[in-house]
């Protein structure tokens, strides 16, 4: 059947619309990803060319704790905030649990801390093994913490979190398949072509689950916890998302910058 002009002129008008929508996708690097019986939010940045860093106190030395004061600071510098996530666990005062650096400074040394008890009972961060994220020389990478004491790096941007989700293609041990303690939870993975992924879940999720998100989906080899519950939230103007946290703010924040003035990573 041959089309005629109007039918044409609707179809042109659609491929636009989808063509349009899949470029701003792909220009936030964020969209929606089903997997198992959960939805999450999957945000997808090349280390070498995204300006992604880490944040954790303002220029008064006080911790930002809301990703909207980052982000009106970052804009008082003539550049903008394009995405936020929890980096990490931190204390009561929002300090980071474990080792913290930003800009190449340590600002919070390496937890090796162990503590023996059943699994059940040992607090998310220290169930072993927990890792590092780490920025270096334009690359990314994960390791288990022992490694990573082990492996003499200086890197620009670090933070330790846990319990590790995947090490090289395994899941964590202790992760219980169809557990039922279900949160929110919120992750990151280095992956395929060395691409770093930042996943959030909609809703509940067990560990399990999430961990095979990062492994058999989002083909991370490699994956970090990094909060759950309401240490979990996300910031992205593209997708209309300013989450704030439920019990006074955030610890460390991974936001990537887009510039103004200033040449991309510069502090």
């Amino acid at each position: 059947m041959i089309a005629t002009r109007p039918l044409l002129r609707v179809l042109l008008f659609l491929s636009l619309a989808f063509a349009t929508r899949a470029q701003a996708v792909q220009a936030r690097g964020c969209s929606d990803v089903s997997f198992g019986h959960s939805v999450y939010i999957v945000c997808t940045f090349d280390a070498a060319s995204s300006d992604l860093r880490l944040f954790w106190r303002d220029a008064h030395g006080e911790p930002y704790r809301q990703f909207d004061r980052l982000a009106d600071e970052i804009q008082a510098r003539g550049d903008t905030l394009q995405f936020a996530l929890n980096a990490g666990m931190y204390t009561t005062d929002f300090v980071p649990v474990g080792l913290y650096i930003e800009n190449g400074e340590t600002l919070r040394p390496l937890n090796t801390r162990s503590i023996d008890a059943p699994p059940a009972q040992v607090p998310n961060f220290y169930k072993q093994p927990n890792g590092v994220f780490y920025l270096a020389n334009g690359r990314a990478g994960i390791l288990p913490t022992s490694a990573y004491a082990d492996a003499d790096l200086s890197p620009r941007f670090a933070t330790q979190s846990g319990p590790m989700l995947v090490s090289d293609n395994v899941l964590h041990p202790a992760l219980i398949e169809g557990s039922t303690s279900l949160a929110r939870r919120s992750g990151v993975g280095v992956c395929k072509n060395g691409a770093v992924r930042f996943a959030i879940s909609e809703s509940g999720v067990n560990f399990h689950e999430f961990a095979r998100l990062f492994r058999d989906h989002l083909n991370c080899p490699n994956a970090l916890f990094l909060d759950g519950g309401r240490g979990a939230g996300i910031y992205s103007p593209a997708l209309k998302r300013y989450d704030a946290s439920w019990h006074g703010g955030y610890g460390p924040m991974f936001g990537v910058v887009a510039s103004g003035n200033s040449e991309p990573g510069s502090p």
